[in-house]
């Protein structure tokens, strides 16, 4: 199994408003790193995006318990199946957030996807402290 951690931020906002803004999938954008992505699509609770030089990318939402955790799984749009768990820890109404990604990978898919992920997954939280404060 392959698992990728992404950095923790602190964001100053309480959990109940970031489970809220993940809940959206059209807010995912706002988090991803606009000059490496295109054909961006979303329902509200599905998205997929093509990555530059990669693949195209499918998440959808998939449970989770509000409002420390949201689950999002691929969608039959991504290269291979994985989850992605976001936790959110509030403490003195400040929330830490990181992801956790999780996928059965071979070898050389692992080596080509795993840097390239990390540097995803930490965009990603800075970018929730950007857009959150």
């Amino acid at each position: 199994m392959t698992r990728i951690e992404s950095k923790q931020v602190e964001v100053s906002k309480p959990a109940t408003d970031l489970y809220a803004f993940l809940q959206d999938m059209n807010n995912f954008k706002l988090l991803l790193p606009q000059d490496k992505i295109s054909d961006w699509q979303s329902d509200g609770t599905s998205c997929s995006f093509k990555v530059a030089g990669a693949a195209t990318i499918g998440l959808m939402l998939d449970g989770g318990t509000p409002p420390s955790l949201i689950k999002l799984k691929a969608t039959d749009r991504s290269p291979f199946p994985f989850t992605l768990d976001v936790h959110l820890v509030e403490e003195n109404g400040k929330t830490k957030a990181y992801q956790v990604f999780e996928a059965e990978l071979n070898t050389f898919i692992k080596m080509m996807v795993e840097k390239p992920l990390k540097n995803l997954f930490d965009h990603i939280a800075d970018r929730l402290v950007a857009v959150h404060g």
